[in-house]
């Protein structure tokens, strides 16, 4: 069984990050570790007045008992991280407890709609840039994609425009890129993974009404169907379109605006697993 680490924040309301990563990889049959590099009451998103607790100093303590412990990783799966300085902890996580030929998979959760999240700013994204430069997979938004490269962000694109951001993702990273949330129609959204010069697009159909953490969903199904030996193309085809079963289970429920009810599509997740 492979075991991974995902180091981003607790929101303890909200179904994102780590109440979300945990129970998804875990249900693809991945034992999953976690490293909270926050504690918030809620997310960050239509909530106002929540609580942040930076557990940066903690991480370095963690580190010291799993290696006095001989604790190793096949991945490290990073999301939401709490400061600047966490990436450096990141690296030296990843570095000490890492099992032979494991993965380093970010997803640079920082930023989205053209904006970054409350509370960053560019002294954050320099340092985001020096973590993507060692990821074996990299899954930026387009939002993100740009700060990471220092384009202009359109709302509104083609191909070329894609196809020149990914020209420079690659001088970041020399791993795979999985560029989510690209659509050149109205109607429809999808996923890009690229890599060594070879471009793959899977195209799914763009709900007029998303969810918050559906990043979150997306990246942590993506890592689930990765561990279980699926292509980065394969996962992220699964990952797209468990993400879509779970803003439909939520569609409906006017009540339920703070998240995607991720937990009713797990057994879909697991059936295409098996596929």
């Amino acid at each position: 069984m492979k075991r991974i680490l995902t180091i981003q924040d607790v929101s303890c309301f909200g179904q994102c990050s780590l109440t979300v990563a945990l129970p998804i990889i875990s249900a693809c049959g991945i034992e999953t570790c976690i490293l909270p590099s926050a504690v918030l009451s809620t997310h960050t998103g239509g909530f106002k007045g929540f609580t942040f607790r930076d557990l940066t100093e903690d991480m370095p303590l963690i580190e010291e008992h799993w290696k006095k412990e001989n604790i190793k990783f096949d991945a490290v799966y990073t999301g939401y991280l709490g400061s600047a300085k966490q990436m450096d902890y990141v690296k030296s996580i990843y570095n000490s407890c890492k099992a032979k030929d494991a993965l380093l998979i970010v997803d640079p959760a920082m930023a989205d709609n053209g904006k970054l999240y409350l509370g960053f700013d560019m002294e954050f994204v320099k340092k985001m840039r020096e973590l993507c430069k060692k990821s074996d997979y990299l899954l930026p938004n387009l939002t993100e994609a740009c700060l990471l490269i220092e384009e202009d962000y359109r709302e509104e694109y083609d191909e070329t425009y894609i196809d020149a951001v990914l020209s420079k993702l690659v001088t970041l990273t020399s791993g795979t890129i999985v560029l989510t949330g690209i659509g050149y129609s109205a109607n429809k959204t999808g996923v890009v993974v690229f890599k060594n010069g070879e471009k793959q697009y899977y195209e799914h159909e763009k709900l007029s009404k998303g969810c918050h953490g559906t990043g979150d969903i997306y990246a942590s199904a993506f890592v689930g169907a990765l561990a279980k030996g699926k292509s980065a193309f394969e996962a992220a085809k699964i990952a797209a379109d468990y993400t879509v079963l779970c803003i439909k289970a939520t569609q409906q429920d006017t009540e339920h605006w703070y998240g995607a009810r991720f937990e009713t599509a797990l057994p879909e997740l697991i059936k295409m697993l098996s596929e």
